[in-house]
């Protein structure tokens, strides 16, 4: 009976095949939701691993520099450097922001970090590190900058000297890396106009401006141009030192939160992407039901179109059994025609995707099984109808 089922196929293969690949299209987006996802998810292990950092130290009561705002002195390194198992770390600021472009704003995160310290970028695919102070950038390939590139960042232009490949953010949005005190002033300090307006307010306020304090007035503006708060402090530890206990002492003495790499992951993963994840998974339901309801409306249409061919098998003794099998034959081979068209065209577009799509071998197997169980059950109607067939159509008009 697979001969006989072939035979069907080939007879119209031309249909056949053309709604294979309509559905295939149908699998392949189905299978890129998936990547998506799986995207998301590494995005956030990526941006984790590239700073080396093994302790993530931000404002009490928050979540963290990548969740939201965290301030923190520049200073309080110096103590968290006398904790017990830590035996480096690194200042830390992230902005996300639009950087103009000769191709139109780019949407990046700036990355302000101590070089040698925590947070530097682990890589480069091109170009150097950062060696100077200030107005040098490291920035990530999918930017669109190039090496030896002049872009402008707010006030000042910056020289990209290294590209880096892989250095997102938890939304997919490329970095770029200054040195931090660039980073700083573009983040924490107000434009020439509102100082000059600061400056004035302070002048006018006689708590700022006494009579016979010389100096008060100008290191208090002085204090108004500067900025000393970063986002976070990476902390890198001894070899040996437990980051739970480590983690637990910061909080107890130095009055600020600490946070493990798995208390980061499962930040990024339960909580920032909790709500794309969700919506991807009702898209994937929906892809699902749409796609069985299309696989059982065709098969249903192909069998109706064989009532007289049905009708004849059963007149010459062909058993239920047969006729079911030949059905299920064919949707399963549309099953797989489907399956092999979405993993192509699924691999052919996912580089052209603004965000990181990740497609696993162990999804695709899995995608693979659900198209089959979804052809086997859609075939189930059009089994029900083909057994209904009264042999004695075979011989009526």
């Amino acid at each position: 009976m697979i001969n006989l089922a072939g035979r069907d196929i080939l007879y119209g293969w031309g249909k056949f095949v053309f709604t294979g690949l309509g559905l295939g299209l149908l699998v392949g987006v189905t299978l890129s939701m998936a990547g998506i996802y799986r995207g998301l998810v590494d995005d956030g292990k990526v941006l984790l691993q590239n700073g080396g950092a093994d302790l993530w130290v931000v404002q009490r009561d928050t979540l963290g520099p990548y969740a939201e705002p965290s301030n923190v002195r520049d200073d309080a390194y110096r103590g968290l450097l006398g904790v017990r198992g830590v035996a480096e770390a690194g200042n830390v600021t992230y902005l996300t922001m639009q950087i103009p472009h000769a191709n139109g704003d780019v949407r990046v995160m700036l990355v302000g970090f101590e070089p040698g310290h925590p947070g530097e970028p682990g890589h480069l695919v091109a170009g150097r590190p950062i060696t100077r102070s200030h107005y040098e950038a490291i920035a990530d390939e999918r930017t669109g900058f190039r090496l030896d590139e002049r872009i402008r960042i707010r006030r000042h232009e910056y020289t990209v000297v290294g590209l880096t490949r892989r250095m997102v953010s938890s939304g997919g949005d490329p970095m770029v890396f200054v040195p931090l005190q660039d980073a700083q002033e573009v983040q924490f300090l107000k434009d020439n106009d509102a100082l000059v307006n600061e400056r004035a307010r302070t002048a006018a306020n006689p708590a700022f401006n006494r009579p016979g304090v010389p100096g008060l007035l100008e290191a208090v503006q002085a204090s108004q141009a500067s900025s000393r708060t970063v986002n976070v402090v990476m902390l890198r530890l001894a070899p040996n030192a437990d980051q739970t206990v480590v983690a637990r002492e910061i909080r107890r003495w130095k009055h600020l939160e600490a946070y493990t790499q798995a208390d980061m992951a499962e930040i990024l993963v339960a909580k920032l992407i909790a709500t794309s994840a969700k919506q991807i998974f009702m898209f994937l339901v929906i892809l699902a039901v749409v796609s069985a309801a299309i696989v059982a409306f065709i098969i249903y249409t192909m069998t109706l179109n064989k009532v007289r061919e049905i009708a004849v098998l059963k007149l010459i003794g062909a058993r239920n059994r047969t006729i079911a099998g030949m059905i299920l034959q064919q949707a399963l081979a549309l099953g797989v025609i489907a399956f092999v068209v979405g993993k192509t065209v699924a691999t052919l577009w996912a580089p052209i995707f603004p965000k990181y799509v990740l497609l696993l071998p162990a999804d695709a197997a899995l995608g693979a099984a659900l198209v089959l169980v979804i052809c086997a059950l859609a075939s189930i109607v059009a089994i029900r109808a083909a057994l209904r067939v009264d042999p004695a159509a075979a011989i009526g008009g």
